[in-house]
């Protein structure tokens, strides 16, 4: 099913700002790897088919778009915060870390950012948090995607210095599989020990 996307890219526009980016994270709630967000700048009267909310598409649909986002955005960066930086920070410092390094990633300064959820992170930039934004936002969503297939990516590459993990198969979340994984074989560099703490 199609998105209905909301003007308010349009609608910022209208009011004077040039740049306006779309922010989401990837990852907030697996016990192992790092944080991803993206920042995306899209053109006016960008059209991308099939462009939804990440979790709503499949792992290649998700492949597909990331590319068509990153070859038809303005400009778009990718950032991370890792588990190392969760644990001493906290997840949603993290997280906010990570949206932070994306937007001063971006190679052109954006001057309003809208960010997927109800939590502003500390930016430079004038900004406002949309609910559901990657269901509605149009540039949220390819952040979303940008930031979820990121992810996705590094898993599978941690996945094979961690074998023994399936990292490959929950991406780091709390699966069945990934507890008894973790039971079997403790705790690895790359988990987040705060998520751990029953486990130490």
């Amino acid at each position: 099913m199609e998105a209905v996307w909301e003007p308010f890219e349009k609608e910022l526009k209208e009011r004077g700002f040039t740049a306006v980016c779309g922010v989401d994270e990837a990852g907030r709630g697996p016990l192992a790897g790092p944080v991803y967000a993206a920042a995306v700048i899209l053109p006016d009267d960008i059209r991308i088919d099939g462009l939804n909310d990440s979790k709503k598409l499949s792992e290649k649909k998700r492949e597909k778009l990331f590319d068509e986002i990153c070859e038809k955005a303005v400009c778009y960066a990718i950032a991370s915060a890792s588990e190392k930086e969760i644990d001493e920070i906290n997840i949603l410092q993290a997280t906010f870390l990570a949206m932070r390094r994306a937007v001063d990633a971006l190679p052109i300064k954006a001057d309003y950012v809208l960010v997927d959820g109800n939590r502003l992170p500390p930016l430079e930039q004038d900004g406002d948090t949309v609910i559901k934004g990657d269901a509605v936002c149009m540039s949220i969503a390819a952040a979303s995607i940008l930031a979820k297939v990121s992810r996705d990516r590094f898993m599978t590459e941690l996945d094979k210095q961690y074998p023994e993990y399936c990292f490959l198969q929950h991406k780091g979340y709390g699966t069945k599989l990934h507890y008894e994984k973790l039971n079997e074989f403790g705790i690895s560099p790359v988990h987040r020990k705060t998520f751990l703490k029953k486990m130490h």
